[in-house]
């Protein structure tokens, strides 16, 4: 008798996240442990403080002078006005310290330190997840998904369009990023029920907001701030920016566009198609598409859903305008979900009940966010990207014209990988790279778009970044989205080495 073979498949976020903090454990072994000095600005006393590789502190006056000693090519005034607030690498202060190999115990404990250094972003998760499981019990969701879709019937794609100019807007403007885990509670189901799958939906979502920030215009958290820690203004090559995004955007929502419609003609081409009903019973559990025509929009329900919509409008606007993080997001959103207990008509026990369970279900989300940045504090213990910067230098002095600009793009994409903040990797790299440019001839301008398209395009499958956390929300696993995002990353990867190319000899 025939035992029918068991499917292997592919293993959870978790189990990637902990493969590769082994592998960052290893690198700390091969990869030589080495810092830059750094120096950062001291307003309260208009003094400059410098600690080296054995983190000796010295304080020295903030004057032009020190800069232009330390070969910083900056102006004071951009310490002074709180334009660079974080601390720079000092070029040429590179030094081999002793190595710092991080063993089975700092394994262990990493994703507890990690757990620890994002508890801001998982109150955030926890407590959408309440409002979530609020929303859906009193039948606001489904009643609003069953009014959509009728409205929506044959001009589907419009809603993936939309969606895909907002986050890509959001990403180029302020750098929209972290706050898209929100989106996909809300998104999901009504992408679901309108024929798409749960890949276009993350690609909407997900790609807008990373082709955007990768082709960032004016985004503070890259452009901005690298463009400053190199010296320059960011408005200098802003055109050639915008005409890169709005060209790239094409690009993406073509390529979203065809695998939309290949999946509503055959759902079977759906990469997700094996674990349908999964994703289904997970977004839609409430909703019953054969009663959708008789389901009620109650004012009630209609009130709690422009409550919910509102908070995302005011979100954006807190993010982007009033200097807002997870903290003020988290008061926002717990809020929310008071009114939302309020108007629910639901006894006090049951409604508080709900809150916990919807919150309970993204516990699974929470702890991913964890375990990705203990990747980067086993490389950060390590003292391994300061050596992966050095060695980056190194290969690009002596290149010139577009092979310098090119290769600077390449090293982006692999510095982005140990470093995914897109202000710390500017912070830290910009002094040193920056310079570079003037020794080949080229304008600092291309060292920044390098920077951005370099890292930007990294950010599509970076674990350590914010796709895991995101699949793990939208429950698909990392292999079939690495099976829909390749393709389109290479035809974005050869599109951006082409317009630095074409910017290097403009």
């Amino acid at each position: 008798m025939e035992t029918k073979k068991k499917k292997r498949s592919f293993p959870t976020a978790f189990t990637v996240l902990f493969i590769i903090l082994i592998i960052a454990s290893i690198l700390t072994y091969v990869i030589p442990s080495g810092r830059f000095s750094r120096l950062k600005y001291d307003d309260q006393t208009n003094e400059f403080i410098i600690t080296d590789y054995k983190d000796h502190v010295t304080v020295e006056p903030a004057t032009q002078e020190y800069l232009d000693k330390l070969n910083i090519q900056l102006d004071l005034s951009q310490f002074k006005d709180g334009v660079i607030k974080k601390p720079l690498a000092i070029p040429g202060t590179y030094t081999k310290i002793s190595q710092h190999p991080q063993g089975i115990t700092e394994i262990l404990k990493a994703p507890v330190e990690g757990v620890m250094d994002t508890v801001d972003i998982m109150i955030f998760v926890l407590i959408l997840g309440g409002i979530i499981g609020l929303v859906n019990k009193v039948g606001a969701f489904e009643a609003g998904i069953a009014a959509l879709s009728k409205k929506t019937k044959g001009k589907e794609f419009i809603l993936v369009s939309i969606i895909f100019i907002l986050t890509t807007l959001g990403g180029t403007t302020f750098g929209l990023a972290e706050e898209t885990i929100a989106f996909y509670p809300i998104l999901m189901p009504i992408f679901l029920v309108s024929g798409f799958d749960a890949i276009t939906c993350i690609a909407a979502i997900y790609l807008g907001s990373s082709v955007g920030t990768m082709f960032s215009t004016v985004n503070p958290f890259s452009v901005v701030i690298a463009s400053n820690a190199a010296g320059i203004s960011f408005t200098d090559g802003l055109f050639f920016r915008v005409i890169a995004l709005g060209i790239a955007s094409i690009i993406t929502l073509g390529y979203i566009y065809h695998y939309s419609k290949k999946v509503q003609n055959n759902p079977e081409a759906s990469l997700t198609y094996d674990n349908k009903k999964e994703i289904h019973d997970r977004f839609l559990k409430e909703y019953d598409d054969e009663k959708g025509s008789d389901i009620i929009f109650t004012n009630r329900k209609k009130l709690i859903l422009l409550i919910f919509s509102l908070a995302f409008v005011v979100l954006i606007w807190g993010v982007s305008s009033a200097g807002w993080w997870f903290e003020e997001m988290s008061a926002l959103f717990l809020g929310v979900a008071i009114i939302i207990i309020v108007l629910s008509g639901l006894p006090e026990k049951e409604a508080i009940n709900t809150f916990i369970s919807g919150a309970a279900d993204l516990v699974g989300v929470v702890l991913t966010i964890g375990l990705a940045r203990s990747i980067n504090i086993v490389l950060d213990h390590g003292f391994v990207s300061d050596t992966l910067l050095h060695y980056s230098i190194n290969l690009i002095s002596g290149m010139s014209g577009w092979l310098f600009s090119v290769t600077q793009l390449f090293v982006f994409s692999f510095l982005g990988f140990f470093i995914p903040s897109s202000s710390g990797l500017a912070v830290l790299t910009m002094p040193i790279m920056a310079p570079l440019a003037d020794s080949v001839g080229l304008s600092r301008e291309i060292v920044i778009n390098a920077y951005n398209w370099g890292q930007g395009l990294m950010a599509f499958i970076t674990p350590t970044g914010l796709i895991l956390v995101t699949l793990e929300m939208a429950g698909t696993t990392f292999d079939k989205w690495l099976k829909f995002v390749l393709p389109l990353m290479g035809m974005v990867g050869i599109y951006a080495v082409l317009m630095l190319i074409i910017n290097t000899l403009v």
